[in-house]
């Protein structure tokens, strides 16, 4: 479980160091930074498939993704005196990584924008030490302990490329992959044309797709291979006297939903958006297949008061199985999971102050211990 989330000159995130838990609830205000978090976190998932440069492109380069504001309170800090970077890392028991993007010495090339991997550093328990290093990557060159806890000899690696792709270190290939098992979901799609609303060819689908198109085929997979029992339960806190079924015709999957007091059940094309949401979430959160960590970003998006409720109780039921971050400014929704999870849950309140987002109540002593690799 990761217990440290640590983010730099990130749009708004400065300076912030989270404490996160098996459910953690991230709110705020709107403009707080709570979708700068989330981007930051996709964006260190981005950095295990060697996206990081590409996905900071998307954001307009790593020029318009860094802190804006001064370096430090008062008329000095307006005056820049340390290296251009954005730095991401998180911590847990067992292992820790951080990265630290930075622009790179202009060159006689057209990619003088493409941000360079500065430093790298894999390592063992919650803080960086020197004693606790695993892989060490500095500019272009790459060192790994080998089994017997010495340095191996040191590699070249190109400067836009992760040290968590082009390592083979047994403890990198780890957590490589458990970084790409994180699982991220951000407001389905419900209109007219939405993915989910139409009819496909069903497979077993453990995991529910980014968009939602494979519904029918989720929602069958945890029928016949995960949790059933709570599955119906999900459906019938939120709609009382419904249920759903999935009807194969010819190999293509269509969702039936019966509700009380209909002659018929309605398809997946009839739904109201919040119904057809909040499916969505029950596919999502009920994975045969349970991720290292689930982030979920406005899951009450759409959704009516009243199903507020049971979307909790569907969280809460999740992350008793897997570690969950829930981005929200839906303070009903905080609190209907911290009435249901109690001191499971973990609320976190980001707020700005001139700009700078920071945690609500959090001193810099009360900050969990984390250290940033020097360049």
């Amino acid at each position: 479980m990761l217990t440290t989330l640590a983010v730099q000159n990130y749009r708004s995130l400065r300076h912030l160091v989270l404490p996160l838990s098996g459910l953690t609830l991230v709110t705020g205000a709107n403009g707080s930074g709570k979708s700068s978090l989330y981007r930051a976190l996709r964006l260190l998932a981005d950095a295990s498939r060697n996206g990081a440069v590409a996905a900071l492109a998307r954001e307009g380069g790593l020029q318009s993704t860094l802190w804006a504001g001064p370096e430090a309170a008062g008329p000095r800090g307006t005056v820049r005196t340390r290296p251009v970077g954005l730095r991401l890392g998180f911590a847990g028991d067992d292992f820790g990584y951080a990265l630290d993007l930075g622009l790179p010495i202009p060159a006689n090339t057209e990619f003088n924008l493409d941000p360079e991997f500065k430093r790298e550093c894999l390592w063992t328990g919650s803080v960086l030490k020197p004693s606790t290093l695993l892989a060490d990557r500095h500019n272009g060159t790459l060192r790994a302990r080998d089994d017997d806890g010495a340095w191996g000899p040191p590699r070249k690696i190109r400067l836009t490329d992760s040290m968590l792709i082009e390592s083979a270190s047994p403890e990198v290939l780890m957590v490589r992959e458990r970084i790409r098992s994180w699982r991220f979901y951000d407001q389905f799609r419900t209109d007219a044309n939405a993915p989910a609303r139409a009819s496909r060819v069903g497979t077993r689908t453990p995991v529910l797709d980014h968009d939602g198109a494979d519904l029918a085929a989720a929602l069958q997979t945890i029928r016949e291979t995960g949790d059933a029992e709570a599955l119906d339960t999900a459906i019938a806190d939120a709609f009382p006297g419904a249920g759903v079924a999935i009807a194969n015709h010819d190999t293509r999957f269509g969702l039936r939903f019966h509700q009380r007091g209909l002659l018929r059940p309605l398809d997946a094309a009839e739904l109201s958006d919040g119904t057809l949401r909040y499916l969505l979430w029950v596919a999502a959160l009920l994975t045969p297949r349970p991720p290292e960590l689930l982030v979920l970003n406005e899951p009450e998006t759409s959704l009516h008061p009243n199903l507020l409720v049971p979307l909790a109780a569907l969280i809460t039921t999740a992350a008793r199985r897997i570690q969950l971050i829930v981005v929200t400014h839906a303070l009903p929704l905080v609190r209907a999971i911290e009435a249901v999870a109690g001191p499971r849950a973990a609320t976190l309140t980001l707020v700005k102050d001139l700009s700078e987002t920071t945690l609500e109540g959090q001193g810099r002593l009360d900050e969990p211990s984390w250290h940033w690799p020097n360049r």
